[in-house]
């Protein structure tokens, strides 16, 4: 009698070829292979368990017409370096992280420079849920109904002044809570606390959001908790987690990917399907839950709303 084996895997568990390379590449030790630690997400995860409740009203206006991707999904398939190098460290390694207390310092080119409680901060504005399209520089894509405020609004709580041209974030830097912080063969990959930034007018848009939640909980520690940012036209990388710092200043922040390597991560990482990867197409992309390609959208299907932040700008040149 022919006994017929059960799948072991589904096609959407099976990691993406070029993502299985770029691991090997970096374990062999090359930092130009290193996966980025802001790609949050993937397919085929166990199940995460719930958190903490949190209600905010969904603003449809600004949010994408399409099923997110299982909660699942998202919580317990990671990149976030500073738990570690692997896909399961960061849920596996989250209870490390203390999100309470927890202080967000906003100064630099600032009127009122001031220190945050997070449980201030997420009393300080009113919540949005907004449902919106993250495209990781992987090429692979997810939807994700996140919960927060405009960053634009705490911005103009410190008045910033005429000479801020820029906006700083900086990580928590803590070993004892991120090992992936430590000395060593992976802890030294990164220049260490992990630094982000956006041009002031891009940090003011109505898109930019600082998040505290997704998925109707607070934001779970592998996601970045207490605080990040979400800048949806971006490559997630973009998007800095567990934030403790926002400085606003007048030159450019040099960052975190940009630093490892500036040849594949400019400042911008501005979602291009016509501006390829060094090492791979930016043209399609893969949907965490389909097995098809998709093609991908200029600015990740915001060009409406952002396309005129870059006016005259050589994509290429700042990509």
């Amino acid at each position: 009698m022919l006994i017929r084996r059960a799948e072991r895997f589904k096609a959407a568990d099976i990691t993406d070829e070029a993502l299985y390379l770029r691991r090997r590449e970096f374990i062999a030790g090359g930092i130009a292979a290193l996966t980025l630690g802001a790609c949050d997400f993937a397919d085929g995860a166990a199940p995460a368990p719930p958190g903490t409740p949190l209600k905010a009203a969904r603003n449809d206006q600004l949010s994408v017409k399409e099923p997110s991707t299982k909660f699942e999904s998202a919580t317990t398939y990671n990149n976030f370096y500073e738990f570690g190098v692997n896909k399961d460290d960061p849920a596996r390694e989250a209870h490390r992280l203390r999100p309470r207390p927890w202080t967000l310092k906003v100064d630099g080119l600032v009127g009122k420079p001031k220190t945050y409680d997070i449980d201030e901060l997420t009393r300080l504005f009113p919540l949005e849920e907004r449902v919106y399209s993250l495209r990781c520089v992987e090429a692979w894509s997810m939807i994700i109904p996140w919960i927060g405020f405009p960053l634009g609004a705490l911005l103009k709580q410190v008045e910033p002044t005429g000479q801020a041209k820029y906006v700083e974030f900086t990580t928590l830097l803590d070993p004892a809570q991120f090992p992936g912080q430590k000395p060593g063969l992976f802890g030294g990959t990164l220049d260490w606390p992990y630094v982000e930034g956006l041009r002031m007018d891009e940090a003011l848009h109505p898109l930019t959001l600082l998040t505290v939640g997704m998925y109707g909980q607070v934001l779970p520690n592998q996601n970045g908790a207490p605080v990040r940012v979400i800048v949806p036209w971006k490559y997630g990388f973009k998007s800095a987690k567990s934030i403790v710092r926002i400085r606003l200043v007048g030159d450019q922040p040099k960052t975190a990917w940009e630093k490892a390597a500036p040849q594949e991560y400019g400042f911008y990482s501005n979602v291009n399907p016509n501006v390829s990867h060094p090492r791979w197409s930016q043209a399609t992309e893969r949907r965490i839950g389909e097995f098809r390609r998709r093609p991908t959208s200029m600015f990740n299907g915001y060009a409406d709303q952002v396309a005129s932040l870059y006016a005259g700008m050589d994509l290429k040149k700042y990509y």
